[in-house]
């Protein structure tokens, strides 16, 4: 298999200590775009978000809970296997131990989720939720295994630093076994349509480099773009 190896055109980002958290990350298809990639506003997701935004405030009155967050997709691009899911919850634990508990409690008839992981952040770039308003990516990456992705992940950092402008990224690995080897959490720095058009598809050292090292090492990535609700 193809060693992974950083390219000295795009240093590898300098990466901070693990979050101290743990995490629980769940996706639901409600009402996604069928057609074009932006998400339209629908009575049935709304429905679902109050649901889930009364478990998050539930789930963040325990005191082995930090956070709970509910995010609307708000473009989803039209990417052959990608998660469908319109309505995304992520929890934040207090350490990586409780993990197990909070996941225990969560209402799974209420929830109705499409899939609920466990995971942890193995290292990190600044810090995403320094503030809560604008864009969220989840950008989920399939891999040989959960090294790999993470290793490919790295190599990545320093286009994504350049290019984009991104400040901070926060991947996230299943613990066990899990559907993708690393869910990669950012805070955009501008709009969903400008990031993808402008900062990274109109970049020919996108596919050259980034599009290209996935494909080298038999990554896919399945970007979801959020908002906080």
């Amino acid at each position: 298999m193809t060693a992974v190896t950083p390219d000295p055109a795009y240093p590898v980002a300098s990466f901070e200590a693990p979050a101290p958290y743990g995490y629980i990350y769940a996706g639901k298809s409600v009402s996604p775009p069928s057609g074009p990639p932006l998400v339209r506003r629908s009575a049935e997701r709304d429905d679902v978000i109050e649901e889930w935004r009364a478990i998050a405030r539930t789930l963040a009155a325990r005191p082995d809970v930090v956070k709970a967050t509910v995010y609307q997709a708000v473009l989803i691009p039209p990417i052959k296997g990608t998660p469908a899911w319109d309505v995304l919850l992520l929890v934040q634990t207090a350490s990586p131990e409780a993990v197990p508990d909070v996941r225990s409690a969560l209402p799974a008839d209420e929830l109705d989720a499409d899939s609920v992981m466990a995971m942890r952040n193995p290292k990190r770039i600044g810090e995403t939720e320094r503030t809560m308003a604008g864009t969220f990516l989840f950008n989920h990456f399939t891999a040989p295994s959960p090294e790999r992705g993470l290793a490919v992940w790295e190599t990545l950092t320093g286009w994504y630093t350049v290019k984009t402008g991104i400040d901070n990224s926060t991947p996230l690995q299943p613990v066990g076994d899990g559907r993708f080897a690393v869910v990669n959490y950012v805070r955009l720095p501008c709009g969903p349509v400008r990031f993808l058009l402008l900062r990274q598809l109109a970049r020919p050292s996108f596919w050259r480099f980034v599009r290209g090292r996935l494909t080298s090492h038999g990554m896919v990535s399945y970007p979801i773009l959020a908002k906080v609700v």
